[in-house]
């Protein structure tokens, strides 16, 4: 009789492992997220071989801080400067970096580009989706043949980190991680355990190597990168995709990075040459249409350190059905309530009978408080048909009680409001605004109902 084979549960979360299954789990607390899959062989891992030798340890000695060398690690141009940018100033030699989004998003799109971009690089680009002909075709249309880049359609991790020692490439991209496999696992390519094997057996290499990893990976259908939770804590950056798919506009935003700020984002263009890359966002995003329309405004946002103005549009009516509507596109429904709550409870305009649907245009999802300000603005332009002017701005947060509460780093948005054209800007009566450019006046509002006679007079 055969021996049963034996099994684990792995949580999907944060790849916690317990020889039995369990509702919770006890490391992450996420609720019904344990998976069973065979157990893992004790044997060698991905890179070959046991994890080093009994010589190599004893090579390994700890350093002390000030003796460490690091002068010599310039950091790599990968010739998107806004990639170069989000990055810290270019790729360190030897990390290892995660892109992740939606599909269609323009994630081997990228991947593909920086190559193309960058002919000085030998680049090793590892594929285990596509054939070599497809790349092909699609480095044609991004109108690039990179004889530095080498593809290499290999799903077998062992082997791709054997051709990579032999080549020693300035650069390696793997797309994706989710497709790749070791045979020291037994289970399918995708699985937590898969995964997180691979992911440490490319650490390694980039590690021993000081050869930078570019890593590919796909999203669940709640928007988390596809995978244990372990994968973002091995990698030294995650940079996430965002947008629609419908839309044109693409926003690459830094959720980690050991090497630089988490405060950057990189705004991109789909083109049917591939992406191209949006150095004044704020331009893009501003009104595209003829002045006297309602329902419109602008709003000054700040995007980790790089302010942006675009359009927020909202559509008032007279609920048709017995219950009235709410619809918000990239912003949070249930703030635009608390917002309708504040203008018929500290204001006296009664909403609760109309449909308002907002949304913001670009396909940009928003999370910044200013955005506020120009949200009832634009709710209550569209409830009177009054066109608010197309040279004035906001920038403001809307409290419970009606009150206008100031915003950080008013000055740079005041300044980018005022290089962009704007002749007026609302700010909130509490903000203190040291900068103040030739050309634009800083309106100052304390409360909802003050706004409202300034601005619709």
């Amino acid at each position: 009789m055969a021996t049963k084979a034996k099994t684990v549960f792995y949580c999907t979360s944060c790849g916690n492992e317990s020889p039995k299954w369990m509702g919770r789990c006890p490391a992450c607390g996420e609720w019904n997220t344990m998976k069973e899959a065979p157990a893992e062989p004790k044997k060698g891992t991905a890179s070959g071989g046991s994890r080093g030798s009994v010589a190599a340890r004893n090579e390994r000695r700890p350093q002390r801080l000030r003796e460490i060398d690091y002068s010599q690690d310039a950091r790599i141009s990968l010739g998107l400067g806004e990639v170069n940018r989000i990055l810290g100033g270019g790729m360190v030699p030897g990390s290892l970096v995660l892109i992740g989004g939606e599909p269609g998003i323009g994630k081997s799109t990228l991947s593909l580009q920086i190559p193309l971009c960058c002919q000085d690089l030998r680049t090793l680009y590892v594929t285990g989706e596509e054939s070599a002909r497809q790349v092909g075709m699609r480095a044609r249309r991004l109108g690039g043949d990179d004889s530095n880049c080498s593809i290499f359609c290999e799903t077998l991790i062992d082997t791709v980190i054997e051709q990579a020692r032999e080549m020693m490439p300035d650069l390696m991209i793997v797309d994706s991680v989710q497709t790749m496999y070791t045979d020291s696992v037994e289970s399918a390519p995708g699985s937590v355990s898969q995964i997180k094997e691979v992911a440490a057996a490319l650490l390694r290499f980039a590690k021993e190597s000081g050869v930078p990893v570019i890593l590919i990976g796909h999203i669940t259908k709640d928007g988390f990168i596809a995978g244990p939770k372990i994968l973002e804590h091995i990698v030294d950056v995650v940079l996430q995709f965002e947008g629609e798919n419908r839309g044109s506009y693409r926003v690459l935003r830094s959720i980690k990075n050991r090497f630089g700020s988490t405060s950057e984002l990189a705004v991109f263009e789909m083109t049917g040459t591939g992406l191209r890359e949006v150095a004044n966002p704020s331009e893009m995003l501003i009104p595209m249409h003829e002045q006297g329309l309602s329902g419109t405004a602008i709003a000054a946002m700040l995007d980790g350190t790089r302010p942006l103005l675009f359009e927020v549009q909202a559509l008032v009516s007279s609920a048709v059905y017995g219950t009235a509507q709410r619809s918000a596109t990239g912003f949070d429904a249930r703030r635009l309530n608390m917002l309708l709550a504040v203008l018929e409870k500290r204001a006296g305009f009664h909403l609760s009978a109309k449909d308002v649907f907002l949304n913001m245009a670009g396909g940009l999802k928003v999370s910044d408080p200013a955005v506020d300000l120009a949200v009832i603005c634009a709710v209550l332009s569209s409830n009177f048909d009054f066109a608010i002017p197309s040279d004035v701005c906001f920038a403001g947060e809307v409290g419970l009680s009606g009150e206008i509460r100031p915003v950080g780093q008013i000055d740079r948005r005041v300044q980018e409001a005022a290089r962009l054209g704007f002749k007026r800007i609302f700010v909130s009566s509490f903000s203190k605004v040291e900068v103040k450019p030739e050309g634009i006046q800083v309106v100052k509002v304390a409360d909802v109902p003050a706004l409202v006679k300034t601005l619709f007079k």
